[in-house]
C-alpha cells in the first residue's frame, strides 16, 4: 500500500489550492486519513482527518479556510486550502491509519502510512 500526493507548488498569497491524496490497495476506502503540515524548523502540524464515512476532524487552532473530501470510487481524499498566506508554506502529507473503520486521529504516531509530501509555497 502506497501514497501519493500531488497538487503543490507556488501560489500567490490569497490563491487557492487543492492537494490530492491517492492510495492504493483495495481497503484504502475502509482507512482514515489526515492531512498534516511541516513548515521548515517546525513540528509536523495536524490539518484536517477524514473517515470513511467523510466524517470530518478539524484543528481547531486553524482557521476554517481548509477542506477535506475524499472520493472512495477513485480511492482519493482532497486537501483545498483557501485564502493561502505566507505562513501555510510547508511540506503537506497525508497519512492513512490502516485500520478500517476508525476515526481521524490528530496526533501523527496512529498513522502508520505516509505519502512523500508535496511543498507548497505561498508567494506575498
Amino acid at each position: 500500500e502506497q501514497l501519493i500526493e500531488s497538487g503543490g507548488g507556488v501560489v500567490q498569497d490569497g490563491s487557492s489550492l487543492t492537494l490530492s491524496c491517492i492510495g492504493s490497495g483495495h481497503r484504502f476506502s475502509t482507512y482514515a486519513v489526515g492531512w498534516f503540515r511541516q513548515a521548515p524548523g517546525k513540528d509536523r502540524e495536524f490539518v484536517a482527518g477524514i473517515d470513511w464515512r467523510s466524517y470530518i476532524t478539524t484543528n481547531d487552532f486553524l482557521e476554517g479556510r481548509f477542506t477535506i473530501s475524499r472520493d472512495n470510487a477513485k480511492n482519493t481524499v482532497d486537501l483545498q486550502i483557501h485564502s493561502l498566506k505566507p505562513e501555510d508554506t510547508a511540506v503537506y502529507f497525508c497519512a492513512a491509519r490502516l485500520l478500517g473503520y476508525v476515526s481521524p486521529s490528530r496526533d501523527s504516531g496512529d498513522y502508520p502510512l505516509w505519502g512523500q509530501g508535496t511543498q507548497v509555497t505561498v508567494s506575498s
